[in-house]
């Protein structure tokens, strides 16, 4: 989606809310990956009715979430969606001055953290499956640094624009039909304060 915004902010509650629901946020993930896709196509990935994934794709649409897609089939009753960005960002400083907002960020933050983490739990689960090429190259490690807020915020954006930069690979050699290998991989990386 390289004309889309990038990271699109989050930066009020009722969007944020739309999002924190869970079915919506793994409805809004499967989209992402899959780039476009039918209510049915995600009915299936989710293991629900079509009637109840219809009606939560639609509320992701009135957030401005998602977006219709172009057809891709000949099928002129199936309803396609694509992500309207490429991406979406919530930070904490837009959530912070009222307490009802503080609390459904922290809860949404809560329900994104244990989606990840059952992710992360299924890739365990499945690691014989994978073969040891895929093993070998996935990645679970903690580094504790001593950082001031800078430079966390610094090490954040420097990780983000690599990130970005593999992304950005992987999309383009997909579109030149470069799929050989391929798989989606989930990167989850968290910077915070604590102490001991």
């Amino acid at each position: 989606m390289p004309d889309k915004e990038r990271d699109r902010r989050i930066k009020d509650l009722g969007t944020l809310k739309a999002l924190a629901h869970p079915l919506r946020s793994q409805l809004y993930r499967a989209l992402s990956i899959a780039r476009t896709a039918t209510a049915s196509q995600l009915a299936e990935q989710v293991d629900e009715a079509v009637s109840l994934v219809s009606y939560h794709l639609r509320k992701l649409a009135e957030h401005g979430l998602i977006e219709e897609a172009e057809p891709q089939s000949a099928d002129g009753r199936e309803r396609w969606w694509q992500p309207a960005s490429d991406g979406v960002s919530i930070r904490d400083q837009d959530f912070r001055d009222a307490p009802e907002k503080a609390a459904a960020h922290t809860a949404a933050s809560r329900l994104f953290f244990e989606q990840r983490a059952d992710l992360y739990r299924r890739f365990l689960d499945e690691r014989t499956h994978w073969g040891a090429e895929w093993n070998d190259a996935a990645e679970s490690s903690e580094a504790v640094l001593r950082l001031t807020a800078g430079e966390l915020a610094e090490l954040n954006r420097e990780l983000l624009a690599l990130v970005r930069r593999f992304d950005e690979r992987g999309r383009a050699a997909d579109a030149a039909g470069d799929t050989e290998g391929r798989e989606n991989v989930a990167l989850h990386t968290y910077g915070f304060p604590f102490r001991i």
